[in-house]
């Protein structure tokens, strides 16, 4: 196996976290969540979720229906957890019918193994089952968890006054509480993903382990992969809410966004990405953003996905844009869909091994 700077990185993270003061993750209660109910697998919650970085929150787990502790699994974090699995408990009664996916998924790749030698379950091995960890956002601080708190910071202090004051377009704030991303990606890396590593039977490489989410969900995932590339290795960014607000007049954020990216974009080797868009509503103000992003994904040596190309050639990165689409589950639940291989089957550490 090829020990790399990410694999000593990952290491030194699971000390910290051992380490950390109060051993405040271990104070997690798994509790079964009632009324959940996901069509397919079952759901364990993390009730309250206790942090020493940000306010607690719920966290569901969802397993596979034949969840094996003796197996290995990947993660994928996502962020805004209460949308994920059942649309009669969400606010609009959508979802993102991620265990659905997820379970066809893991169904195919469980068939796959049947018919191959054990080799496939090397930790270099493409195919491996996934769970899911689904982050609640907690409402009110939503947007300061999630948006980036290092492009905020480099911003005049005259254009940080103006975002503060943002309004919504029914005229409430935006921001309620200063910005803590940097808090919330500390809460995640430290105190849930060994509290995770713990109580499931998990790789812990960057290889396996996915950060995702939409809008502002796509942004926090997009700058979670950034400042933390040892641990996350891919990131799915869906309607990613490049604005940052919602007002696009006078607006320094896209531009910062651009300027971040560009310095802190991780290495293409071992790093894989998913922009996805649609072109109604919220999702018409991405494009423009998104095309400098796609520029700056090439000059960083990047692969972009081409239609129907085997995932063994290579390919890490893919934008998505979806006509006539929106801002709405429905939306991100058919791109990550259409998008799951893409994003979970190819392991970009296997062209380590292929001889050409």
């Amino acid at each position: 196996m090829r020990f790399t700077i990410h694999s000593f990185y990952s290491c030194f993270l699971c000390f910290l976290c051992w380490t950390a003061p109060n051993g405040v993750f271990s104070q997690a209660t798994l509790v079964q969540p009632p009324n959940a109910a996901p069509s397919q697998g079952r759901v364990e919650r993390l009730n309250y979720f206790p942090s020493a970085f940000v306010t607690a929150r719920n966290v569901d787990v969802w397993l596979p229906s034949d969840y094996n502790p003796e197996k290995k699994y990947g993660v994928i974090y996502m962020h805004d957890g209460q949308n994920l699995f059942d649309g009669n408990r969400t606010w609009n009664h959508q979802e993102w019918g991620i265990d659905e996916s997820v379970a066809a998924y893991n169904s195919s790749i469980s068939s796959t193994k049947k018919n191959q030698t054990d080799s496939s379950n090397s930790d270099l091995s493409p195919k491996t089952e996934y769970i899911v960890v689904g982050i609640w956002n907690d409402g009110m601080n939503r947007h300061s968890n999630y948006f980036p708190q290092k492009v905020y910071e480099s911003l005049t202090d005259k254009e940080k006054a103006a975002i503060m004051e943002a309004k919504r377009q029914n005229q409430s704030d935006v921001f309620h509480n200063p910005i803590n991303s940097d808090d919330y990606l500390k809460f995640i890396v430290y105190e849930l993903r060994p509290f995770i590593n713990k109580t499931y039977n998990t790789y812990n490489d960057a290889a396996h382990t996915v950060i995702g989410g939409s809008s502002m969900g796509g942004l926090i995932s997009m700058y979670g992969i950034c400042e933390y590339p040892g641990v996350f290795g891919t990131a799915a960014c869906f309607s990613t809410h490049w604005p940052g607000i919602f007002e696009m007049k006078n607006n320094p954020i896209p531009g910062a966004m651009v300027r971040y990216f560009q310095n802190k974009i991780p290495d293409p080797i071992d790093h894989k990405f998913l922009f996805t868009h649609g072109t109604e509503g919220l999702d018409a103000l991405y494009g423009p953003t998104q095309k400098r992003i796609d520029k700056i994904m090439t000059k960083s040596g990047y692969r972009s996905y081409i239609k129907n190309e085997p995932l063994f050639l290579g390919s890490n990165w893919k934008t998505q844009v979806d006509q006539g689409l929106g801002h709405e589950e429905s939306t991100w639940q058919k791109q990550f869909r259409e998008n799951i291989e893409f994003l979970l089957l190819f392991n970009y550490r296997v062209i380590d091994a292929i001889q050409f």
